[in-house]
């Protein structure tokens, strides 16, 4: 009898014994899975925790910088072309003189260099100069067409890129080692260089223009007496001009002597006939015209082709009415040819064609105040900046002639073609002529 009794107590301490032993490998399992997850999490806090708001910040940040801006879209008949890379408002433009190249520059650190050629082409192509630690506000090609010059924002000094062209007929810009020092304490509104090479031109925003040699030696110091608005150089680099608050535009001519030298720099003549502050001015190509935009809400057009030592004046042309001048400020330009005088207020253009006293309007061109108008060297084209973009227009004279003629040739052609005369179109020579300058 006590042999099945002790049997029983340790197969009970056998079953008490193994339900122990299992709800101890059920605690220490649970304590391990707990203590991994615990060190899981440890792992997730220190590699996502602490950079989760960084990594936001920075998913914001790149899509800030991804998401551009909504531009301003503009369609006309006249529109050419609207030339895009900038990723900044494009602040100024200048056309080479040999009329293959444009430079432009934004506020994106960058200058880009545009082929003319292929304006009216498809895609247009550019090539990037970087401008480091700072972007440019001007920009002016030299003479010879293998270099330019910008006006920095941050210290209103000059930088030189030179160009060298490449075999695929691509370029590689190289920044001069310094800057050229600040030669005034006034900020600068304008820079020109004269397509002689002889002088470079700096006005600044008080009395004083500078006029400088490519060696960065000072020439000669011009007291305008004005708070100068605007100045530039004439085409045939014989004048520098500036404007101010005044209604006159004062003109001085830039002496040198037969072998280059430099001699004196007079003064030239006035253009006095507004009534309120002059905007701004232009020359022709042969500096024989000049045009002018004043606050009083009129534009001027004057023959400038006089010999001012025998004390002769320019002779006033014409005057238009811009009543948009008198409540803003205008920017102008007149073609080469002097047969266009364009005029860019707000974010509108207004072409004047001189030979037949006709207006043209682009109502907003872009979306912002426009920053520079300009004409390519053929009168052919018309040029703007501000936005993201460049727009370039036909020349309204030119491009409506082309239409006319266009437009009779179809209408020869179908008459011919009817008649069954095919070869008797009448000649291009017998067509209008009457936009031909």
């Amino acid at each position: 009898m006590e042999l099945p009794a002790m049997s029983e107590v340790m197969a009970l301490s056998l079953l008490f014994g193994l339900f122990a032993l299992m709800a101890t490998v059920a605690i220490a399992r649970g304590w391990l899975r707990a203590k991994e997850e615990e060190e899981e999490k440890k792992k997730a806090q220190n590699t996502n925790g602490p950079k989760k708001p960084g990594s936001k910040m920075q998913k914001q940040q790149q899509r800030i910088r991804k998401e551009k801006p909504q531009q301003h879209n503009f369609t006309h008949r006249l529109l050419a072309a609207a030339l895009k890379s900038h990723s900044a408002n494009i602040l100024c433009m200048d056309f080479s003189s040999n009329g293959k190249y444009l430079a432009t520059c934004a506020g994106d650190r960058t200058v880009r260099i545009w082929s003319t050629k292929d304006f009216l082409q498809l895609e247009h192509h550019s090539i990037r100069a970087n401008v480091e630690l700072d972007h440019a506000t001007l920009v002016r090609f030299s003479p010879d067409c293998t270099a330019f010059i910008v006006l920095l924002a941050s210290g209103d000094t000059l930088r030189v890129f030179k160009m060298t062209m490449l075999e695929d007929g691509g370029f590689t810009f190289t920044a001069t080692p310094e800057d050229s020092p600040r030669k005034h304490k006034a900020p600068v509104i304008n820079i020109g260089i004269a397509d002689t090479g002889n002088f470079i031109m700096t006005a600044f925003s008080d009395t004083t223009v500078l006029i400088w040699n490519l060696k960065s030696q000072g020439l000669s110091t011009i007291n305008t007496n004005q708070m100068n608005t605007y100045a530039a150089i004439s085409p045939c680099s014989r004048f520098a001009a500036s404007c101010d608050f005044t209604p006159d535009v004062k003109v001085w001519e830039v002496c040198f002597g037969k072998k280059e030298e430099f001699q004196e720099v007079m003064r030239a003549f006035e253009l006095k006939g507004h009534l309120a502050a002059v905007h701004c001015f232009a020359f022709s190509s042969d500096s024989g015209w000049m045009a002018s935009v004043s606050k009083d809400g009129t534009w001027k057009m004057w023959d400038t082709d006089m010999e001012y030592r025998k004390q002769q004046d320019p002779c006033l042309l014409r005057t238009g009415h811009f009543e948009e001048a008198s409540t803003m400020l205008c920017h102008l330009a007149l073609s080469p040819d002097t047969h266009v005088l364009a005029l860019g207020s707000d974010t509108s253009i207004h072409l004047y064609i001189m030979q037949h006293g006709e207006e043209e309007s682009f109502e907003q061109v872009h979306g912002e105040c426009i920053d520079d108008l300009a004409f390519n060297i053929t009168s052919c084209l018309m040029a703007s900046c501000r936005d993201w973009a460049m727009r370039l227009f036909h020349n309204t004279p030119g491009h409506w002639a082309v239409e006319e003629m266009q437009t009779l040739l179809k209408c020869a052609s179908s008459d011919c073609t009817a008649r069954g005369c095919s070869s008797s179109w009448p000649r291009p020579s017998r067509l209008s002529r009457a936009w031909v300058p």
